[in-house]
């Protein structure tokens, strides 16, 4: 796994009710994969860097679109990219 560092996302998305952020209408997640090892960005144990996984799972997981889409914005603007945006389908039932 390689270690990215320095991270500056912003996760929160105005689509979601802070009182209830694990209440989302969406019933989809968001991912970003590294478009070179074709890996997933996780945030690390640390808080403060990100770093490639191998699953989906283990990705970090955003609710809305707009929020994924931002943050890999962010990244590629850094330099610390390529990376894309990657629609899960969640089992809701």
């Amino acid at each position: 796994m390689s270690l990215l560092t320095k991270p500056v996302l912003h996760f929160w998305s105005p689509h979601l009710d802070p009182a209830h952020p694990q209440d989302c209408t969406q019933p989809e997640r968001y991912a970003i994969q590294v478009q070179a090892s074709g890996r997933f960005l996780a945030i690390a144990a640390d808080g403060q860097s990100l770093l490639e996984v191998m699953d989906a799972e283990a990705a970090h997981l955003f609710h809305a679109h707009e929020a994924a889409l931002r943050a890999a914005k962010e990244l590629n603007a850094e330099g610390r990219g390529p990376v894309d945006v990657v629609k899960l389908e969640l089992d809701v039932s």
